[in-house]
């Protein structure tokens, strides 16, 4: 029989693939299957990206980027979250974390993701080029 490793060294190898599969690792970090950017909506707008005000106490930063979402809808539509949020139901796009219950309020991942895109949007950058930029600083 060989020797076992110690406590320590069981832990050291074994956290960080039992911390993704309870943070749902396999969808964010492409785990088990690759990562689709959806194709954005046609007709897709911004009525359903929450305002100012339904973002009560959220924050001037917070705001500001769902500020910057609202400029670009048919950008955010095309993106995939990184978050962890694309294994929840109803999930379509980054665009759905700027609606309804607002994830994005919370999540930095979904903030960083619409802050690059607003960025290279800004630059004059297509859907292919911001989506190839979030895939390298967030897959």
């Amino acid at each position: 029989m060989g020797a076992r490793p110690s406590r320590r060294v069981f832990l050291a190898a074994t956290s960080p693939v039992l911390l993704g599969w309870a943070l749902g690792a396999h969808t964010v970090w492409g785990w088990g299957r690759q990562t689709v950017h959806p194709e954005p909506r046609p007709d897709i707008d911004a009525s359903a990206v929450l305002t100012a005000e339904q973002l009560e106490g959220a924050g001037k930063d917070v705001v500001a980027v769902f500020d910057m979402v609202r400029e670009m809808p048919q950008i955010v539509d095309g993106i995939h979250c990184y978050c962890g949020c694309a294994s929840l139901p109803g999930f379509r796009s980054l665009l759905i974390c700027y609606q309804q219950d607002g994830m994005a309020r919370g999540c930095h991942i979904c903030q960083g993701e619409a802050k690059l895109a607003y960025r290279r949007r800004k630059e004059g950058q297509s859907l292919d080029q911001i989506r190839r930029a979030i895939d390298a600083r967030y897959a």
